[in-house]
């Protein structure tokens, strides 16, 4: 139906009138004429789940009943009560957006084999995705020839990155052609949340005569930084996001709103970074996982629209599914600010306060209801890290020196590294560039500024160029082996840090913009330099990388660095300089230059850091940045592509190619099936990630991946990483589990390995699961709590789906990947309560039979036949509940 016809079915058509009577072809949804009290006490994030239900009321996708689930929060939040929800557009981030896309080729195809109109696959709601750049920051060898260990400028650098990721770009350049309401943002245009928060979100929607809330869900984790400006949004997985595009409804269940309250002022030594890494750890302990995170509280309004972007960002850290901070005036001074319009301005203020959706932090009176409350006092903050493996181990700066080497100690862990008391003041000397270094464990040698995290954010930006300008000044430097990068979030972080002076003190650090992209963050740091690997080699060194990003799992920011600290852009800087994360910043000095040089001698305040901000950071910088965004990229201009309706797949691709999820498709829906006899593939523990799952960084020259490339004629500096290849089934399969740092108990050791059991072979993951399939065995994985955190890769599912994996068991899931394994048919099981492998006397060396009933709901209990495989038969040791 067409949205007129859907609007006159709407039974909540009374509700729409016009914003302006001079303007009555504008209208709005005015909830305010419910005259419902329940409405003013609702958490505005709840407020806007129930627009979305009133607008998009139809009796079929979204029901009347669903509108008073919504409106009743209050009764229902704790009832596990499901509702609609359709979200305004979606965005995707290229790593994810490209296999979306690659999808919907597919789906056409398929469409098309069952005699269907393929161009019925079209996305119905607002498409924006951004290419970006995989490796800018030396990634591979092609760059490492031209100059080893040295940065390109940013034009050599996108050069060189076109070139290689050709293929991926001109496929894009089809999809934005093919489908309708897909805009594609042109690569080397920054991060897609950076962007999204400064350019692309609407904030209200102004479209086909209605005024409504912009809303979003992304297939990124860090979707919620949108959160930040009042637009509230979360990270899906990839087969969630292609059904929102196609016009269905995410089901939720109506989720509890924890209220988290600030009051008092930041000290003036504090960065946001310091602020977001102590609420990650302060929620991760209260527990908010599934649920929604709203900010209240006099003490928002000291927060920037950036600071709150920045809290916002991490809330997958916190684990939670959004954290929302209502628009107020200062969101409407950051419109200003990112040169939006006036008119657009004079609407988004006017509708929200007719729907009673506008924000004044200081009266309390507009307080709505929460679940629960929490509160932070600003003013308790202290400038902190977090690490060395998980981004909610917070550890204030004063204590890293001590908290370091107690980890040194600890038991192999999240928290330790296990090194014998002989080792741990090891030290191993090495050449490089004609010098003499050493390096011991806890040196730095990744310095890294990066992360729509924090690059978003003038302030810490501009901290760390002041920091630089100061440092300089006193004469300090940071050693040449330490690989230090500065990729921004979008160009207008080059405009302001160049125009206030000090980019060239950044640059004399080492900290030059290799480009804009996620970058290190992600793992494409590049490699390190041969002597500094081999120092790190023979001295079993804990080296460590301190990075201004959001996620530090083992393994994902590069393979040589087991510690890995997440810091403010400032402190960045200040450890690279110090060459090492065992210092105490208030007691040793930073360095010597004549006399001692303490941190506390260099690091800017708030105060001047708000100076430079607020005469460098202006609307004509993002106004002359955005309004060529599209144009700007000549060789993306260049690309030619067909204007077919259907893809015209290249069978010599690598990096375009077309999935078997759709072959054999029928148009009568399958019944389900038991799983009868399955092998253990892996047996894993807690916090097993997406990146150890389906890792996005370099190609291991010894993987599977690599020797499926190198069959395809492909030199090893032309493999680039996982992350470019998600739209090549075969190269994604082979890269499931191939994160070095993976834990499988069936070996007891790291490594991308696993036993074949029916042989008892060490085999890589995808080798062992290539026989389990040849021989028609089915699969599942053992593993903890916590499965599939991280990142939401929707490769993570289409991985293990491909390796023949049937179900997962486990304590407990992140929320996006359990959605994901549900879509590609793989079960996400979870035990009981109480129970887990260790209780119940798993090995991971049984087989497993799960009973799947023809009619099955979400929660129900199944059953679990356990055996002990010997000559192929199930010594049946009784039904375990799941």
């Amino acid at each position: 139906r067409g949205r007129w016809s859907a609007v006159m079915s709407n039974p909540f058509a009374h509700l729409v009138e016009p914003l302006d009577h001079n303007k009555p072809d504008r209208k709005f949804y005015n909830l305010l004429k419910l005259r419902d009290p329940r409405y003013d006490r609702l958490p505005f994030s709840i407020r806007m789940l129930l627009e979305s239900a009133v607008r998009n009321c139809d009796g079929f996708l979204v029901k009347q009943s669903d509108v008073e689930s919504i409106l009743n929060w209050e009764q229902t939040q704790t009832q596990s009560v499901e509702v609609p929800f359709r979200p305004a557009r979606v965005i995707l981030q290229d790593f994810t957006g490209v296999p979306a896309v690659v999808d919907f080729a597919a789906m056409r195809d398929a469409v098309a084999n069952l005699g269907g109109d393929p161009e019925k696959i079209n996305p119905v709601s607002m498409t924006d995705e951004m290419p970006i750049y995989c490796s800018i920051s030396l990634h591979d060898p092609v760059i490492q020839t031209l100059c080893p260990f040295m940065k390109q400028p940013i034009p050599k650098n996108q050069d060189l990155e076109f070139d290689r990721n050709k293929e991926r770009f001109e496929f894009l350049k089809w999809g934005s052609k093919a489908f309708r309401n897909m805009r594609i943002i042109p690569p080397g245009s920054g991060i897609v949340h950076q962007v999204n928060l400064e350019y692309l979100a609407r904030v209200v929607f102004d479209q086909e005569g209605f005024y409504y809330p912009d809303s979003l869900v992304g297939t990124d984790s860090h979707t919620t930084m949108i959160n930040g400006l009042g637009v509230l949004g979360w990270g899906v997985g990839g087969i969630e996001a292609e059904a929102v595009m196609l016009g269905q409804p995410i089901s939720m269940v109506l989720p509890e709103v924890i209220g988290y309250r600030l009051q008092g002022a930041p000290d003036k030594l504090i960065t946001s970074t310091d602020i977001v890494l102590t609420v990650t750890k302060h929620l991760r302990q209260v527990g908010v996982v599934g649920k929604f995170v709203e900010f209240f509280g006099p003490g928002v309004a000291q927060l920037s629209i950036a600071d709150r972007a920045t809290i916002a960002n991490m809330c997958p850290e916190y684990g939670a599914t959004a954290a929302f901070f209502p628009v107020d005036h200062i969101s409407v001074q950051y419109l200003e600010q990112t040169g939006r319009d006036a008119e657009r301005l004079d609407y988004i203020t006017r509708y929200l306060k007719a729907v009673a959706m506008f924000r004044d932090y200081s009266n309390t009176c507009q307080d709505p209801n929460f679940t629960q409350v929490h509160e932070l006092d600003l003013s308790t903050v202290v400038p902190c890290c977090s690490g060395p493996k998980r981004p909610q181990d917070r550890v204030a700066v004063s204590d890293m020196k001590t908290d370091f080497e107690a980890c040194l100690a600890a038991k192999q862990g999240f928290k330790g590294f296990q090194v014998a008391p002989e080792r741990r003041n090891a030290e191993v000397s090495f050449r490089y560039s004609d010098q003499e270094y050493s390096l011991s464990h806890g040196s730095v040698v990744i310095a890294a500024i990066t992360s729509c995290t924090n690059t978003s954010n003038p302030s810490v930006m501009l901290g760390a160029g002041l920091l630089a300008k100061k440092a300089i000044q006193a004469g300090l430097s940071v050693k040449p082996y330490i690989k230090t990068s500065l990729s921004p979030g979008s160009g207008v972080v080059t405009y302001y840090l160049k125009a206030s002076g000090v980019m060239d003190y950044l640059f004399q650090l080492g900290f030059e913009v290799v480009g804009y992209g996620c970058m290190t963050c992600i793992g494409n740091s590049g490699p390190l330099p041969d002597p500094v690997v081999e120092a790190i080699t023979q001295g079993d060194l804990v080296a460590t990388g301190i990075l201004s990003g959001n996620r530090n799992f083992e393994g994902r920011v590069h393979p040589n660095t087991r510690a890995n600290y997440l810091a403010s852009p400032p402190l960045v800087i200040a450890y690279a300089i110090a060459g090492t994360v065992r210092i105490n910043f208030d007691t040793e000095p930073i360095g010597i230059k004549g006399k001692e040089v303490f941190l506390r001698d260099i690091w800017p305040t708030r105060e001047e850091i708000q100076a430079v901000e607020r005469e460098f950071v202006i609307p004509a910088m993002f106004k002359e940045v955005y309004e060529k965004i599209e144009k700007v990229n000549e060789r993306w201009n260049d690309l030619t592509a067909s204007s077919d309706k259907l893809y015209t797949w290249d069978p010599k691709s690598t990096y375009i190619k077309s999935p078997p999820f759709f072959s054999g498709l029928t148009k009568e829906l399958q019944s389900p099936r038991s799983i009868t006899d399955a092998y253990v593939l892996l047996n894993l523990g807690d916090s097993v990630t997406t990146d150890h799952i389906s890792p996005a960084g370099n190609i291991a020259r010894q993987s599977p991946a690599a020797r499926y490339l190198t069959s395809k004629g492909l030199h090893p500096r032309d493999f680039n990483s996982y992350g470019s290849r998600r739209g090549n089934d075969a190269v994604m399969a082979r890269g499931t589990f191939a994160n070095i740092r993976l834990l499988n108990k069936l070996l007891n050791k790291q490594g991308s390995h696993t036993l074949h059991l029916p042989s008892n072979e060490t085999l890589d993951v995808f080798d062992a699961a290539e026989r389990y399939q040849e021989a028609g065995l089915p699969l599942i994985i053992l593993a903890g709590k916590e499965y599939g955190s991280g990142s939401s890769r929707d490769w993570a599912a289409k991985g293990p789906f491909l390796l023949g994996i049937k179900a997962v068991l486990a304590e407990s899931y992140e929320r996006i990947h359990r959605s994901n394994l549900v879509g590609m048919g793989v079960i996400p099981l979870e035990y009981l309560a109480g129970d887990t492998a260790d209780s119940l006397g798993l090995t991971g060396r049984e087989r497993y039979t799960v009973v799947i009933p023809d009619t099955h709901t979400p929660r129900m209990v199944v059953d679990i036949k356990v055996g002990t495989a010997r000559d192929g038969m199930i010594l049946d040791r009784g039904a375990t509940p799941d």
